[in-house]
């Protein structure tokens, strides 16, 4: 039975980030992961503990910060800190890489790609998701001013969201697959998430999770209480979009790739 992830991630961090969380901690069951396994861009390990408990042999992450609370969180057996562009693994040690919303964080993308698919042995397994070439078109105000015919507005609207996001890549699935091919790696497939309701939650999930954001400062947790009647009505507005099956368009995509194993 496939864990309830939306619930899981709701008692912990803030509502946007629990949705967008949840609903990719769903693709990853079921997938086959050969060990061991490379989180790439791990945080605090937060999502691991709940995606893939226990499976991930090392957690990296540039941030000393976010590893510490990895570490005590027990997501990985290891926990390293290194740039992506520079991995300090010999080549073909893992068997899977995983990076779950993080490649759009980086400028220099393809320097981590050809990373990645050195460190992956043939026949090794790459996932990772991003936001897609739709993802501002998505966003609620970006509509709303479009619909007005101020098109300036919305697309000063959508550098904003990107800026704020930290995003340097929204770019379409076909582009990525580009670029995982220059690398070796060869896309098996991919799908779209996260509908138009589904964005607008988690655009207005960020100035609204602002009181989370103070409670991890002065307290070390993002949700003070976590039970199910302080956070029913939260969860109940959520679990219709967490529910919300891939479509044939969404502001995210899921991709799987592989390192031919040259036979």
């Amino acid at each position: 039975m496939t864990p309830d992830f939306l619930w899981l991630h709701l008692k912990e961090v803030p509502a946007f980030r629990a949705l967008l969380r949840g609903v990719e901690a769903r693709f990853y069951q079921g997938l086959e992961m050969p060990a061991p396994i490379l989180d790439l861009g791990c945080g605090d390990g937060h999502f691991a503990s709940l995606a893939f408990p226990g499976k991930a042999l090392v957690g990296l992450d540039p941030g000393w910060k976010a590893l510490r609370e990895a570490a005590a969180r027990r997501a990985y057996r290891w926990v390293v800190q290194a740039e992506g562009a520079r991995l300090p693994f010999p080549s073909g040690f893992f068997g899977t890489v995983i990076s779950n919303s993080v490649l759009e964080h980086i400028p220099d993308v393809e320097a981590v790609l050809q990373e990645v698919a050195r460190v992956l042995r043939p026949g090794g397994y790459f996932l990772f998701c991003s936001p897609s070439h739709r993802f501002v078109e998505f966003l609620s105000v970006y509509r709303l001013f479009r619909r007005m015919g101020l098109r300036w507005a919305a697309e000063a609207y959508g550098r904003f969201f990107n800026r704020i996001s930290r995003h340097y890549h929204c770019d379409a699935p076909e582009i990525w697959a580009a670029r995982l091919e220059r690398t070796g790696l060869r896309p098996l497939c991919w799908w779209f998430y996260f509908s138009r309701g589904a964005t607008a939650l988690l655009e207005w999930g960020h100035p609204y999770g602002l009181p989370s954001l103070l409670y991890k400062t002065l307290f070390g947790r993002w949700i003070l209480a976590p039970w199910r009647w302080s956070l029913w009505p939260v969860e109940r507005v959520l679990r219709p979009f967490y529910e919300e099956p891939p479509g044939a368009e969404g502001a995210y995509f899921f991709m799987i790739a592989r390192r031919p194993d040259g036979r």
